[in-house]
């Protein structure tokens, strides 16, 4: 017997665009659960039954969802680091998360027990993400060994969020993922030896 509500097919989606809508006119602090439900045209419950906080519900709404799907095969580790570059790249760089990315990194540090679910939700599931990137290099013979994902994710994520978030350069004309695949290879490389 199943019990409670079955989910209505929709809710997440006209949340997300809700969520996305509010940043852009309004930005983080005024972009509440109540004014999420209300522009979603959904009950406040339906809200918190998905996410459990504003900060959680930015986060799956303007940079990535929950569950991940699993990183492109190119069929080599540098073609893997570029294309994990395209979807980090991809998923920071928007005006949405221009408006929220200080106050949400700011709530979320300002509340243990957020961080602690925000590094269950979405940092472990990242860096499983690229678990999986590694670990096709090992068995390619690419990389002796498996190195430290949080390593790995850091390198990968910091000069990408440090380019869109906080230098006001444009972006190089071969594109930010392009231009950082190869030195980051080298050093995923250089971890794994």
């Amino acid at each position: 017997m199943t019990r409670g509500r079955p989910r209505e097919e929709g809710i997440d989606v006209a949340v997300r665009e809700a969520v996305r809508a509010l940043l852009t006119e309004s930005g983080y602090q005024r972009c509440t659960i109540d004014a999420v439900a209300v522009r979603a045209g959904v009950g406040k419950a339906a809200v918190y039954r998905r996410w459990r906080s504003k900060a959680e519900l930015v986060f799956a709404a303007v940079i990535h969802p929950e569950e991940l799907e699993a990183p492109e095969d190119t069929g080599s580790l540098r073609g893997d680091v570029a294309a994990v570059l395209e979807v980090i790249e991809s998923s920071l760089d928007s005006a949405e998360l221009r408006q929220a990315l200080p106050s949400l990194l700011a709530d979320v540090r300002a509340d243990p027990v957020l961080e602690a679910r925000f590094g269950e939700v979405f940092l472990e599931r990242e860096r499983g993400y690229l678990v999986l990137m590694l670990d096709r290099a090992v068995a390619r013979g690419e990389l002796s060994r498996r190195p430290d994902p949080a390593l790995v994710h850091a390198m990968l994520l910091g000069p990408v969020l440090t380019w869109l978030h906080l230098f006001t350069e444009p972006l190089p004309s071969i594109g930010l993922a392009a231009s950082l695949a190869s030195p980051l290879h080298a050093a995923v490389v250089a971890l794994g030896a």
